[in-house]
This record gives structure tokens, C-alpha cells and sequence, in this order.
């Protein structure tokens, strides 16, 4: 497998911070408080305005968001689409797969291919030819 610079793919994703880019990536762009407005509305127990200020602002540094300052509220809005982070992510995994366990990942991977339907497969080669 050809060398994957991880350092220009995202980072992985903590619980809440994918729940955070859920919304985000939903609401295209959005404040602390429009964010956890989201994420409570659905939530058994309420997320505090810090956590999700500090969760963003984490995201931020990881360069997975972008802020900008409207007045006194920070806007924060995604670099990724959901997509491409979640295809960036996917390769990031398989090139980490691949390098500490080698051709056992491998022999794995080609396993489970060879469980999937022709139809499933037929899909796959497209896809690796196309990308």
C-alpha cells in the first residue's frame, strides 16, 4: 500500500466531538449555543454551553472547524464535508491497519471482501477504479 501522509488527513473523531461535526455538518454552520441547542434537543442529560464551547474550540486547533467572530459570538463551520472526512478517515485506518499488522490486515480485508454479494463487489472495483 502506497505511503498515506497522515498529516494531511483529519484527526480521528472523539465521541462528542462526532456528535458535535453531526450537527455541524447538518447545520452548515452554527454557534456554540445553535450547537448545543442540537445536540440537547435529543439528549437524556444536557450538555453545558463550556463543553460544547471547549469541544469546538478543540475541533478548531484540529484544524476540523473554522471560527469567525460575528460581534461577540464565534461561528464555527466545517472544513470537511462529512464525506470527505469520513473517506480520509477510512484511509487513514486502513494505511494504520496495514502497517502495524501487514499482510495479516490484508489477508483480512480480502476475507471479507470475498464474503460480500456480487453485487457488493461489482460496486467496490468501480469504486477503486474511480478513485
Amino acid at each position: 500500500m502506497p505511503d498515506v501522509d497522515l498529516a494531511s488527513l483529519p484527526p480521528a473523531l472523539h465521541e462528542l466531538e462526532t456528535r458535535v461535526m453531526d450537527h455541524l455538518w447538518t447545520l452548515g454552520e452554527a454557534s456554540v449555543r445553535e450547537v448545543m441547542q442540537a445536540l440537547n434537543a435529543d439528549a437524556s442529560r444536557e450538555l453545558a454551553y463550556t463543553t460544547i464551547m471547549t469541544t469546538l474550540q478543540r475541533l478548531d486547533r484540529k484544524q476540523v472547524v473554522e471560527r469567525r467572530r460575528e460581534g461577540k459570538t464565534d461561528i464555527y463551520s466545517p472544513l470537511w464535508t462529512r464525506d470527505a472526512h469520513r473517506a480520509a478517515r477510512a484511509r487513514a485506518e486502513v494505511a494504520a491497519l496495514v502497517d502495524n499488522y501487514g499482510d495479516e490486515a490484508l489477508v483480512h480485508f480480502a476475507r471479507q471482501v470475498g464474503q460480500l454479494d456480487a453485487k457488493t463487489r461489482a460496486k467496490l472495483r468501480r469504486l477503486a477504479r474511480d478513485a
